[in-house]
């Protein structure tokens, strides 16, 4: 065993021993630089830099040349779109009053309108305030609407407008008038009958109407009591005294 030991110890210090020589045989002495190598491949682009301070002008060492020729004119654009309308200006001032004009041809009374109705109740509704005169008489260019009450103007100018209408009880009537549907004018008419007789409520203007404009006759809600009967009639009419000029 002591024996194996030895043998053991001994192969170690050989072994150290060899390596320790051969380091000292192969180390070479320092030797010169070689020869440069072939360039190697280019590399792959860096990345971009940043941008950096701008330059001084340039100097100009040309000589500037000759104006060119005009080019040939282009093709019209598209119109371009209307624009939105501006403001109206100032009215301006009256000009200078015209000439007299030339005397016209005299006129043909046949030739100008002339509206003008009559009707009387005889089996009216008895609904709303407005007193309808449901048989028409007289209706030239029909400006008068049975079913409504009212008369409808369809030619401006100034109109006459009566009524008389029956009653046994106090009664208050009005001549009423609108434009372009809101009331305007309201004429009240009113009397007493405390004896239960046969009474007439009369009532008359002259409107100037507009085109469009309605008349009617229109009750009291609390004295608008009117006869109705074969006995007595009443009436509502209207008629065109001149057109307007």
């Amino acid at each position: 065993m002591e024996t194996s030991q030895g043998w053991l110890v001994a192969c170690v210090l050989a072994m150290t021993l060899v390596w320790t020589v051969a380091e000292d045989v192969c180390r070479a002495p320092n030797g010169k630089d070689g020869v440069a190598g072939i360039p190697g491949r280019p590399g792959r682009p860096g990345l971009k830099g940043e941008r950096g301070e701008p330059g001084a002008a340039g100097i100009r060492t040309g000589i500037r040349g000759l104006k060119g020729d005009p080019g040939e004119s282009g093709l019209p654009g598209k119109p371009g779109n209307v624009g939105f309308p501006g403001p109206s200006g100032p009215l301006g001032n009256s000009g200078l009053q015209g000439q007299k004009g030339v005397k016209g041809n005299p006129g043909n009374i046949r030739d100008q309108p002339r509206p003008a109705f009559s009707a009387i109740r005889q089996n009216p509704p008895t609904a709303g305030n407005v007193v309808i005169f449901d048989k028409v008489l007289t209706n030239q260019e029909t400006p008068y609407q049975n079913r409504t009450g009212r008369f409808i103007c369809a030619v401006p100018g100034f109109y006459y407008f009566t009524f008389q209408v029956i009653s046994k009880w106090d009664l208050c009537l009005s001549i009423v008038s609108s434009s372009r549907g809101q009331p305007r004018n309201s004429l009240g008419f009113c009397d007493t009958n405390s004896k239960g007789v046969f009474q007439v409520l009369a009532g008359g203007t002259v409107l100037q109407l507009q085109r469009g404009d309605e008349v009617w006759i229109e009750k009291d809600p609390t004295k608008g009591r009117i006869y109705q009967g074969t006995e007595v009639d009443s009436i509502f009419s209207g008629f065109l005294i001149f057109p307007s000029a």
